[in-house]
Formats: C-alpha cells, structure tokens, sequence
C-alpha cells in the first residue's frame, strides 16, 4: 500500500478543492493514484448532485463582469441552497472565476461545455456539489454587447446589473454605474415601452378596465383612462422612464441625456437570487 503525506493530500486538494479528509480517504482507496482519486471524488459529486436534485438553490452570488475595452459584458449567477455557503470565500471566488470565463462565450450551454482546469464548467458544478455538500448550479447566464457596458454588483452578491449606452464618452462609465445601480434598485421589466411584450400590456389594460367598472366609471370612458394607467405602468416599470433614483426630478432618460444630448441607454441586463 502506497504511503499517503499531507502534500499528496494537499496536492490533491489544491486540483479538486475538495476537504482535506476527503482527499486523504479519495487517494488511500486509490492506493496513491491521483487520477483515479480525482475520478472517486468527481463519482461521489454525481452521486451527491442526484440526491440533491430536487433541493432549492436560492442562494449564492451574483456577478457581473465587463471585458477591457468595455463593449461586452456578462452576468453569471452561481447558486447553492445556503446563504453560509454563498458567502463562502471560495465559493464567491469559484463565482468570479466561472464569471470571467463567461466573458468569452455567447450562451450558457457553450459556457457550460467549455474546459474548467481540465474539466468541463458542467462536471466542475458536479465536482463542487460533492465537495461542498449543496446542489450548485449556474441559474443565470446573461450577455450585454454595446457601444459602452458599464456594471453594477450590489453588496452581498445578490443582485447584479449591466447597462449598453450609445456610446462610449467622457463620463459614460459614472452614468452606466448609476444606471446599472437604478436598474439592480427599481428592477424595470424592460428598457422601454417597445420592450413590453403584448401579453403584459393586455393584462395591465385588462386589469386597469376591472378596477375602472368596480369604480363606476362609464364603459365608454374605460378605453381612455385605461391608456392613461397604461402609461403610467410604463413609467413605472420601464428603465429609461423610471424617476432616476438620485433625483426624482428627471426621469433615467433625461439623466443620461444630461452628460450628453445624443447619448441613450441601448440595453440592460439584471439578475438576482431566489
């Protein structure tokens, strides 16, 4: 039987991450051999993961990531069941790895097929659920192009933003900031009007003509009044609308516009955990 140091078990833990008595009994079943005990801890993770299938993962962290040149962006949320696990310092470091690795692709699934120290990001989730006891997922994937991206993670790690303006110009990382912090505070459910879909619109007129007949109004008005709450659900729920939340005075749209008279926001993106 091979002799087991605490550098072979350190070793082994420095690769898989997983505890130290873990690595110690993964490399005494294998005799030593480290690529079968990487095997055995990969095999206990898929087991773990199957029994866990069915659990909650509503915590974690959320993070953003913005490449050098700030014309892309990329927010990954990496979810497990446990607010003690979320705040781990490697759990939030695995997050910020898999996050910058993120930057490079363009959908989950080529994300989650790609090479993670030798494995796959999807087998690395599985190696991790093992490792940390805990279902551990990718539950958001979500990827921002634009003239100029700028980000926003809020504290704790549990909701995280990225905002497209038309253009990248003195003072456009501020202004995305702010933006990207107003989007992650008022979580709008589109840029603007054109963003709604049909079927929210419809049930907001719908509902709007309901509280309208419970009123006593007139049918022959509700078309009208219904278009004037429409408008205002609007305003409420689209970003660029919105009242900016550093002055309600101006809406997001004419805060933008107060850097530079062309300057829009193009897109945004916004993920949070639960």
């Amino acid at each position: 039987m091979a002799t087991i140091t605490a550098a072979d078990v350190n070793k082994l833990r420095t690769i898989t991450g997983a505890g130290m008595m873990d690595c110690k009994k993964a490399l005494v079943e294998s005799d030593g051999d480290f690529d079968l005990a990487i095997e055995n801890l990969r095999k206990k993770g898929q087991k773990v993961a199957s029994n866990r299938a069915d659990r909650l993962s509503t915590e974690g962290a959320v993070i953003a990531v913005v490449n050098a040149d700030k014309t892309a962006g990329v927010i990954v949320s990496l979810n497990c069941e446990t607010d003690f696990v979320g705040k781990n310092e490697s759990f939030i470091k695995l997050a910020q790895d898999l996050a910058d690795l993120a930057l490079n692709f363009d959908n989950k699934e080529a994300f989650l097929a790609t090479d993670f120290g030798g494995i796959t990001v999807a087998e690395k989730l599985i190696e991790q659920t093992g490792v940390i006891g805990e279902k551990i997922e990718i539950r958001s994937f979500e990827r921002l192009e634009g003239a100029f991206i700028g980000s926003y993670i809020h504290a704790g790690n549990k909701i995280a933003t990225l905002v497209a303006l038309s253009a990248n110009i003195a003072g456009a990382d501020e202004v995305a900031r702010n933006v990207s912090m107003q989007a992650a505070a008022m979580s709008p459910i589109a840029l603007n009007e054109a963003g709604v879909d049909a079927e929210t619109i419809a049930k907001e007129i719908e509902i709007a003509k309901d509280l309208l007949r419970q009123e006593g109004k007139p049918e022959a008005m509700l078309d009208n009044i219904a278009k004037g709450k429409l408008a205002r659900f609007f305003k409420d729920n689209t970003l660029v609308n919105q009242d900016y939340i550093k002055d309600n005075k101006m809406s997001v749209a004419a805060y933008v516009k107060s850097l530079d008279k062309e300057l829009i926001v193009t897109g945004f993106k916004r993920a949070a955990l639960g």
